[in-house]
């Protein structure tokens, strides 16, 4: 591959996404083949041309005319009417007619099977280069069809299934969740919304639900408390709470306002009082919270591909910029701060769409699995690598988006230029189904309740006994030493009371990250060194020197000339020969 040259473009838009993103291509090629790779690819590439032209266009006008709420009529009724801008609704059609979600669900033409959920992240993740908001509600309609599909029983829930999968979109329901309640936030067991039994099979739903993203949905699931059901997540049940009923009126419940957010503008959000609602139960009564983590999951990786994707079009926007913006007479990526700068914001985006699409692997793993085996398995690594997969990614994409908005300089700090919307974008990502605190107790709970060190310690061990090449021996050194040293970590959390673990959760979701993607790095690097590049296993080397790495004097001591010698590669994603790595350490020995 000859890499791309930056300086041809004059903003990061109007080019194919897919085709322009080599890191998210080997992501995709790495959890999928055959006919799947095939197929995902060609829908991919499509996709990724309505999102790098018309979606990125017009997401920059939904930013500034925003969907309107018109919570009352001119005669005081009730309405719940949500108007929203023809862009964004041109936006939300491509999206669902290309099958983001659809595709997962039915069998596109020309196939037997759905394509697995790994391609949904990846056409939402191209959505999130435009517009990560409008992939809140494209996944979560995937996040419904999920649970209606498999917990779901009777007419209106097979209705609503048929709704949220069609690939026509004038037929199309979009899917919410309205978790969130001012009392509780996280703490889902605070949940006060009741749910009385009608007599005819349905339920009524009485309460206040405070952060409704997509508020108008049809398929919305919602949890209550049905009487006498114990409190806490083990009293919670599932139901379905249409905004209009089947006859077409209004379901009984008012749309408050809409939040005034910082970003994330192409979808609602706002406040919704239940008042005597109409709901479908889904499932068994009080098994409402376990019904629900099937769809948070989903929700949590789609967190995550969002903020690759954010990662991505933020890369794209530095790049461009110091390929063409001068200053003392050179172009600005020529200066030494500003390589090791785009570099290293380089290897970060490769490391979080690495762990997010493996995570996603394992995720669909579960869900398609027919073994039994096979899915405890995957659903106790899934445990430990979804939390962690939301909390690191969310919390780069906003520190990246803000670097390249400084690249930008003033430019990018006003609205006519993207990288302003892409942080206040961003910014929501640490918040979004879980904050970092959450996610980080999370993993300590599937650490200690489904033993998912085992699983996660033996597939770090698998990568790096895959990783054999001679470019690759001193990286491999290294993470075998810190695989290691995260089995004694475990081992120690493992022995201290609770309130003492809790400390030390967010750093140890930091250090499973670093040392699952070094290993995840090196056993992708050998797929390409096999192929003939080592691009990728500079990569694996760039990670782990910056976060195993044991420097002293902060390395200023180092003499590292990483950037300068190999920006070419790792930027402009130029092949580099898998003999010249081997050659380069063997002289630095």
């Amino acid at each position: 591959m000859t890499g791309f040259d930056y300086a041809d473009l004059d903003r990061g838009r109007h080019v194919n996404y897919y085709a322009h993103d080599p890191t998210l291509q080997r992501a995709v090629a790495r959890v999928l083949d055959g006919d799947d790779h095939a197929d995902a690819t060609e829908r991919l590439d499509a996709f990724g041309e309505h999102v790098g032209h018309t979606i990125a266009d017009h997401a920059d006008y939904v930013d500034d005319h925003g969907p309107e709420l018109r919570t009352y009529g001119d005669h005081g009724d009730v309405v719940n009417d949500v108007r929203y801008p023809a862009e964004l609704h041109e936006e939300a059609r491509l999206t669902y007619e290309s099958g983001t979600v659809a595709d997962v669900f039915d069998a596109p033409d020309g196939r037997d099977d759905p394509l697995p959920f790994t391609h949904h992240f990846a056409m939402g993740y191209l959505l999130s280069m435009a517009d990560a908001g409008l992939y809140c509600p494209v996944s979560m309609t995937a996040g419904v069809a999920l649970v209606l599909d498999k917990y779901g029983d009777g007419d209106v829930h097979d209705a609503l299934y048929a709704e949220t999968t069609s690939r026509d979109y004038d037929a199309l329901s979009e899917g919410a969740m309205f978790l969130t309640e001012e009392q509780g936030g996280s703490d889902v067991g605070a949940t006060e919304t009741e749910a009385v039994p009608a007599g005819d099979g349905t339920y009524r739903l009485t309460g206040e639900k405070w952060f409704c993203s997509n508020i108008d949905a049809q398929a919305t699931l919602a949890l209550a408390r049905t009487p006498d059901a114990p409190e806490g997540t083990k009293g919670l049940s599932l139901f379905v709470v249409p905004h209009e009923l089947e006859d077409g009126t209004l379901n009984d419940q008012l749309y408050r306002r809409l939040k005034d957010k910082l970003g994330t503008i192409s979808v609602p959000t706002g406040e919704v009082e239940l008042t005597g609602a109409t709901g479908y139960l889904v499932g068994e009564e009080s098994r409402g919270f376990a019904y629900m983590t099937d769809m948070l999951n989903l929700e949590r990786l789609a967190n995550a591909a969002a903020s690759c994707g954010i990662l991505a079009r933020s890369l794209l926007e530095a790049k461009v910029q110091a390929a063409n913006r001068e200053a003392f007479g050179n172009p600005i990526q020529e200066y030494p701060l500003m390589r090791r700068d785009l570099v290293d914001m380089a290897v970060d985006h490769e490391a979080a769409t690495a762990f997010v699409f493996d995570a996603a692997d394992t995720f669909d793993t579960r869900e398609r699995a027919d073994d039994d085996a096979v899915a405890n398995e995957a659903y106790r690594l899934m445990r430990v690598l979804v939390p962690i997969a939301k909390y690191r990614t969310g919390r780069m994409a906003v520190d990246t988006a803000s670097y390249a908005m400084e690249i930008l300089g003033g430019n990018g700090y006003v609205n006519d230029f993207v990288t302003n919307r892409l942080l206040r974008d961003a910014q929501v990502l640490p918040i979004w189904e879980g904050t970092s605190n959450v996610l980080s107790l999370d993993v300590l709970r599937a650490l200690d309740r489904e033993d998912a060190h085992e699983p996660l310690l033996e597939r770090i061990q698998s990568y790096l006994d895959a990783a054999t090449h001679d470019a690759l021996a001193e990286t491999v050194d290294v993470v075998r030493d810190e695989h290691a040293d995260l089995g004694g970590a475990l081992a120690h959390l493992a022995a201290l009371d609770a309130d003492e673990a809790q400390l030390q959760a967010k750093d140890l979701a930091d250090y499973v990250f670093d040392v699952y993607t070094a290993s995840l790095l090196c056993e992708m690097a050998q797929r390409d060194l096999e192929d003939g590049d080592g691009r990728l296993a500079l990569v694996a080397r760039r990670f782990v020197d910056t976060h195993l790495g044991d420097d002293d004097q902060r390395g200023i001591t180092d003499d590292d000339r990483f950037a300068l010698d190999r920006f070419d590669a790792v930027v402009r994603h130029h092949a580099v020969d898998p003999d010249d790595i081997v050659a380069a350490h063997a002289a630095d020995d």
